[in-house]
């Protein structure tokens, strides 16, 4: 197996966690221009954007990374490049389910084929079904489920929890028909989603290509060093997926540094080599000393290219992140949805906003902080968080915000005001 040549670069700890803030967009945040153009250069920067359809804190987690890089963002700027007659991006399986620059779909139908080979047989079992649905839609345009109630047929499908339950066939058959490349989805309304033919949706000139297995994996694996901007060539199951296995992983990502795309580099703490992309040297270089201006505050999302490698994020931040969203809320050591707190370059804590639709008001159902954090004794945390608080609020639409009867919860409550 062919090893990364040892790095001739050193970067400390502190260097390489400015770094790694100001390659997000997150030093300082909300700073891009406020317009819909702002959206691509979030994903040119961070390779995509990751779908989850939960809305608990007044937006999904692809919003709320947007958010937190530009300026008054609001989600119909995303939705023109998905789902407007300029389709830039596109919604396709990668690392669970993506949003892609609609350019790069030749090095991500590696996603397709083994879709194939996963579902071929389910297809052919509802046969009847999947071409009625092909039919309808040839002849009718986008549709949803909802066109569909007559099917009554049910069956266990990956996202049941156990046997106890179960999706409906015509959901099911679409969800195949999408992760094959048949359909693709032409818009949603909320989160039901509404698919189309995937020859109406991307250009032929895009869909006609075809990048080799190699040129995907390889694509595929750089798209996750786009993500985590400091990645070393192993990592956790989800964040390494599909990029092939160890010895494939280890010959790409020496052929990119070979290449000149990879720099490697020795990072304190880490007994592995990591990667700066070459083409974000001059951020390396600039963030090699401290900056001076006041360090601003982000809402983080649970699914922020900035958390996926939970081990660079161990030991750079001192931050071990978990997702509770999925835990019994017995097991849960803090809440059902909550954002790491970005503080200048520390992460010093977690947030549980919640939107609530009928008052307009955002409710903080949790603020926690790391140990040894105090954010009363910091001078220039309240009036940071004050600021991220309110363009929050502007963003989800609430017009008043409650915090929690804690004695943490009551001090920043009345610090904010005063700011």
């Amino acid at each position: 197996m062919p090893r990364t040549p040892l790095p001739d670069r050193r970067i400390s700890a502190d260097h390489a966690r400015r770094f790694v803030v100001r390659r997000h967009l997150l030093d300082p945040p909300r700073s891009l221009p406020a317009k819909a153009e702002s959206v691509l250069g979030v994903v040119d920067r961070l390779g995509s954007l990751q779908f989850d359809p939960l809305e608990v804190p007044g937006t999904r987690n692809h919003d709320l990374v947007l958010h937190s890089r530009v300026a008054g963002y609001r989600r119909e700027w995303c939705e023109r490049w998905l789902y407007g007659k300029d389709r830039r991006l596109i919604e396709l399986y990668n690392k669970s389910l993506n949003i892609l620059p609609a350019d790069e779909l030749p090095y991500y139908r590696l996603a397709w084929s083994r879709g194939a080979g996963n579902y071929t047989e389910f297809l052919a079992q509802h046969g009847g079904l999947a071409d009625r649905i092909r039919d309808h839609i040839r002849e009718s345009g986008p549709v949803s489920t909802a066109s569909f109630r007559d099917v009554e047929d049910r069956v266990q499908w990956w996202w049941d929890n156990d046997a106890s339950t179960s999706t409906t066939a015509a959901r099911a058959v679409m969800e195949a028909l999408f992760v094959v490349g048949e359909l693709g989805i032409s818009r949603r309304e909320g989160n039901r989603r509404f698919y189309d033919l995937i020859e109406r949706l991307v250009p032929a000139r895009i869909l006609d290509l075809h990048a080799s297995e190699s040129d995907q994996q390889r694509h595929r694996l750089l798209s996750r060093h786009r993500g985590v901007g400091l990645m070393g060539v192993g990592g956790a199951g989800e964040l390494v997926m599909g990029t092939g296995k160890a010895p494939d992983r280890a010959r790409t990502t020496a052929a990119l540094v070979e290449d000149g795309v990879l720099v490697p580099a020795a990072v304190e703490g880490f007994r592995e080599v990591r990667h700066v992309l070459a083409d974000e040297m001059p951020i390396l270089r600039a963030t090699a000393k401290p900056g001076t201006a006041a360090p601003s505050v982000s809402f983080v999302a649970p699914l922020d290219q900035l958390m996926w490698d939970r081990r660079l994020v161990r030991g750079l931040f001192a931050f071990d992140y978990i997702w509770e969203v999925y835990i019994p809320e017995s097991k849960r050591r803090h809440g059902y949805y909550v954002l790491p707190l970005l503080f200048g370059d520390r992460l010093v804590g977690r947030i549980e906003p919640r939107y609530e639709r009928a008052s307009r008001t955002l409710r903080i159902a949790g603020i926690w902080f790391e140990d040894g954090f105090g954010p009363m004794e910091e001078p220039q945390f309240v009036p940071a968080l004050a600021d991220a608080l309110d363009a929050y609020r502007e963003f989800v639409g609430a017009t008043s915000v409650t915090w929690p009867q804690t004695r943490s919860g009551r001090d920043l409550a009345g610090g904010v005001r005063r700011h």
